[in-house]
């Protein structure tokens, strides 16, 4: 196989030069053009070793994607040996009979995973198939005397097969584990002792420590102090929730500021988290059901080849007839469909978008409804400070300025947003190394001669301040907009009130028009209220939405989309969307979001962000033009050996020049991507190449 992969190196090198001289491109592409370069990338695009290391970096404890490079190295090997050693019996047995036999049982040996595909076929009720043509095609030859053409059409079947199992992810993943991100040791109060145990430790009844900066590892109910909490991840809400004695908390929520004592009352398989998970673990996957593109091409075919070979047999003989099967009508589109896959996955993961499995890449031509998750999808996770209000005898940048002060060294996101706002507005922060710190509903420091205090209405009233009258009118009109209210005191008044909105991704509202002008339908699917989802669904032209959704229920309206007869794309990053994401015929997460996401999704954006959706259908298009080269290719010789064989009277050996020559001008076709595209960079997200048309 390395001289075959050779040629097509070298046809799909040839290819591009002419291409480029008759366009008469100078560009730097052409330029640096390497064809070292490509036999180089035309293997790990086979292997995927590149996606395979994707892959690690976004969840590097997972078990199956460990020592897979050396148990593929193996099996390359092993199967190297197994082809040469066969085709070398065979040919032995083409000049001494003692060798025939044996040569015979190495051939049917080597064609073995082709057998036990057809097996499983035939189980599922899907009787003629390409691994059925490829079965009779070797044992034909065999049974009429050519057992060097059935050892190389036994070697080529089993790299067919092995080019199908690297298209389809088909390996055995993991259940979701939606705490794989927990701590593996938490600290508990045990009889006025604070002490630290294993994760897996935890007991009904304990009383659970969780500081700003973790993750509340159990669902209960906070018996001591108060804490902002982030829990979009579960929920979908945009803004942080306040939490204080008596009250619920769950797993798998990030606590922003404060320090709560939790009373355990579910932990582990029982929280509301892990059941998210177990549903998610039961969904059917969209994916299992869809069969590649070449591969379904050149079955549909089968039944017209099979035909016409018994009419040839019964015309012809027997020999005709192994020529019309092996004119491959549409049997190429088995090799050149998956090679052109893998090989714009190569060209794909080294512009940050990993795509673990063919069959997505090639349904994105089918999308034509997109559904995003809005918070955490739509949005960033910092907000940003809207209206300023004051309420007080001071002006917008001494409160700024105030509250700025007073968060500076806290690590949260809303902290990190009113930081901002004030180098912004080129502010400077009075910082005092002297300043005490009391976090609760928010924090209290001592900034000269200044008492500040930053935090809720519940912060203020807790410490005795009393609120201004026409604060009910901005809580009123906040909550009609989707925002929240951070309130700032200086020594006992009320100086102003900050407006905290949602920070909505830059590259959001282009993408929008872009897919509008692609006629797709768009939608929001979020757990968050009414009012801030509608609102960030009409500043970016987003066709539909469902706010107050549930996690259970976001996968339903996925699932009553696709019923609908939409094909449906669910791009999500919260453990609350991860059985949408498995609901849906197009799956895609962010690199930095939930396990369960990520985990979940047959599509990553490596970069974090949304920029490089519009990059993926761009490469969509591409590969469609691509695939279509490829079917008109793997119908052409196959019609000219079918005439020709009636009309001229081809032999065998002619049949399979005219197979083999068409498939090594297909193949050269499907290089064109790694050649068109070609880069010595390979993960390079900070400079990700541009798309080249």
């Amino acid at each position: 196989m390395l001289i075959e992969l050779f040629l097509l190196g070298g046809g799909a090198t040839l290819w591009h030069k002419l291409k480029h001289k008759k366009n008469n491109k100078t560009d730097t592409q052409a330029s640096t053009f390497n064809s070292k370069q490509l036999f180089l990338d035309l293997k790990s695009a086979l292997v995927g070793t590149e996606r395979q290391e994707q892959q690690k970096s976004i969840d590097p404890e997972n078990p199956n994607l460990q020592g897979i490079d050396k148990a593929q190295q193996q099996r390359s090997g092993n199967n190297m040996l197994l082809s040469v050693g066969a085709v070398g019996l065979a040919a032995l047995g083409m000049v001494s009979p003692a060798f025939y036999l044996l040569g015979s049982a190495a051939v049917i040996y080597l064609g073995r995973h082709v057998y036990q595909l057809v097996w499983q076929d035939i189980k599922r009720g899907h009787i003629i198939s390409v691994y059925l043509v490829s079965s009779l095609l070797v044992l034909g030859m065999i049974a009429t005397g050519q057992l060097l053409y059935s050892a190389i059409a036994a070697v080529l079947s089993g790299f067919m097969v092995r080019l199908i199992k690297n298209a389809e992810n088909n390996s055995q993943q993991r259940l979701i584990n939606v705490f794989s991100e927990h701590p593996t040791q938490v600290w508990i109060e045990k009889e006025g002792i604070e002490i630290e145990i294993e994760f897996a430790d935890i007991q009904l009844g304990d009383i659970v420590i969780v500081q700003a900066g973790e993750i509340i590892p159990v669902d209960g109910e906070i018996r001591h102090g108060f804490a902002s909490i982030d829990q979009h991840i579960l929920t979908g809400e945009s803004q942080p929730v306040e939490r204080g004695i008596g009250e619920k908390v769950l797993a798998a929520t990030l606590v922003l500021a404060g320090r709560i004592h939790i009373v355990v009352e579910t932990a582990g398989e029982e929280t509301v988290a892990a059941n998210i998970g177990k549903m998610l673990n039961n969904t059917k996957s969209y994916k299992n059901e869809v069969m590649l593109r070449g591969k379904k091409i050149a079955d549909s075919m089968l039944p017209l080849e099979l035909g016409g070979s018994l009419v040839t047999w019964a015309l012809l003989g027997p020999l005709p007839a192994l020529g019309v099967l092996w004119s491959g009508l549409g049997y190429r589109m088995i090799m050149f469909g998956p090679i052109s896959v893998l090989n714009y996955l190569q060209v794909l993961s080294r512009r940050g978008i990993l795509i673990k499995d063919g069959r997505v890449f090639e349904s994105l031509r089918q999308v034509d409804t997109i559904v995003f998750d809005k918070t955490g999808t739509l949005t960033e996770e910092q907000p940003t400070i809207g209206v300023i209000h004051v309420l007080a005898d001071y002006d917008e940048n001494q409160v700024l300025q105030f509250a700025a002060s007073a968060e500076h060294r806290q690590p949260h996101p809303l902290a990190r947003a009113i930081i901002h706002k004030a180098k912004t507005q080129g502010l400077t922060l009075e910082v005092s190394e002297q300043a005490s710190y009391e976090v609760g509903y928010g924090i209290k420091v001592q900034l000269q001669q200044h008492t500040v205090r930053v935090g809720s209405a519940r912060f203020m009233q807790r410490e005795g301040l009393p609120l201004p009258l026409e604060i009910n009118k901005l809580q009123q009109q906040a909550e009609e907009q989707g925002h929240s209210l951070v309130y700032v005191a200086v020594d006992e008044e009320v100086a102003g009130v900050l407006e905290i909105q949602p920070s909505i991704r830059p590259e959001a509202l282009e993408l929008m028009q872009y897919l509008k002008q692609r006629g797709i339908t768009t939608y929001i699917i979020s757990g968050d209220h009414e009012q801030p989802t509608r609102n960030i669904a009409q500043k970016l032209g987003v066709d539909h939405y469902f706010a107050e959704t549930l996690p259970e229920n976001k996968a339903q309206r996925v699932k009553q989309l696709c019923d609908a007869g939409k094909f449906v794309c669910f791009i999500g990053d919260g453990i609350n969307d991860a059985i949408a994401l498995k609901s849906a015929q197009v799956s895609i997460s962010l690199k930095g979001a939930s396990s369960a996401a990520t985990d979940t999704a047959q599509i990553i954006f490596m970069d974090g962000t949304l920029v490089l959706l519009k990059r993926l259908f761009e490469f969509s298009d591409e590969f469609e033009e691509t695939m279509q080269r490829n079917v008109a290719i793997s119908f052409a010789p196959g019609i000219v050996n079918i005439a020709g064989i009636y009309l001229l009277h081809f032999g065998l050996t002619t049949s399979m020049i005219l197979f083999y020559g068409g498939t090594v001008v297909g193949l050269a076709n499907s290089l064109l991507p790694l050649a068109k595209h070609q880069d010595n960079t390979t993960q390079n997200l900070k400079q990700l190449p541009p798309y080249q048309t």
